[in-house]
């Protein structure tokens, strides 16, 4: 039997038959998904076969939100991207001029730096409230990571985007002001300004020191003695990158915590 334009038909393990949707542009086949039935896997096909066909550069914004679309927005981008920029990505990327959009929706777009265009063209971004997920080795990896904002941070205090716009991960537009675990900065009052803390049931302060790195250190003077303690929380140590073997010990040995850590008893 034969079946309508851009269409076949597959089967799944089970025997359950389904549809694919395909479509070839500039001697490129491209998929255009599975569909339960003949006629809607045809009508993407024809919604596929109209976009490219237009005579005028539609946008990702150009999407028809007015009702269901037999195409979906993610393969729509990919669609305009291919027919505007020339280049096919399987990801929902479009190109600009020095950078490139991804969207997850019509309304959430994430902007990044060309440089990471590689990355994202093969690795398909999730959102799950606030955080942003890559999907690594059979495992999720949150994308802020890349840009060197720790699972710890809080915006504002630890980095910010310096225009305000959240979705924005061009590298300038990142401002890490807090790399480090446990550590804050405060008013000082007279007070050394950098605050050290731990979590062990709440808060404990492990003391005020005059710079980011001693505070770091002290967090993980502090980690080390609990676990010396057989505390069994994980705590994530600071890295200090800038340092010596023998610098991070001479500043490690010299720095006093509170006491209240070193009595700590689980």
């Amino acid at each position: 039997m034969s079946l309508l334009p851009g269409v076949f038909q597959a089967k799944k393990k089970d025997g359950t038959i389904y549809y694919r949707s395909s479509i070839t542009f500039r001697s490129k086949h491209i998929s255009l998904g599975s569909f339960p039935d003949e006629l809607s896997a045809h009508n993407a096909y024809l919604m596929a076969k109209n976009l490219l066909e237009q005579q005028k550069a539609l946008t990702p914004e150009d999407y028809p939100l007015d009702g269901p679309a037999a195409l979906s927005f993610s393969k729509w981008v990919c669609l305009v991207n291919f027919k505007n920029n020339g280049f096919y990505i399987k990801t929902p990327i479009y190109l600009q001029r020095k950078f490139f959009n991804y969207y997850l929706s019509p309304a959430d777009v994430l902007t990044f730096d060309a440089d990471d265009l590689f990355y994202y063209s093969n690795h398909s971004i999730m959102r799950r409230g606030n955080h942003l997920f890559v999907a690594e080795y059979g495992m999720q990896t949150n994308i802020h990571s890349r840009y060197g904002i720790k699972n710890f941070a809080r915006p504002g205090i630890d980095y910010r985007f310096v225009n305000g716009d959240a979705n924005d991960f061009r590298y300038s537009n990142i401002e890490i002001l807090n790399p480090y675990h446990g550590v804050s900065q405060t008013a000082g009052h007279g007070a050394a300004p950098f605050l050290s803390k731990i979590h062990i049931h709440g808060d404990y302060i492990i003391g005020r020191y005059k710079t980011p790195i001693e505070a770091a250190i002290a967090y993980n003077k502090a980690a080390d003695l609990l676990h010396a303690k057989n505390f069994k929380k994980n705590f994530e140590k600071n890295y200090i990158e800038q340092l010596s073997r023998e610098e991070y010990q001479k500043i490690y040995d010299s720095l006093e915590i509170s006491p209240k850590i070193n009595a700590f008893d689980k």
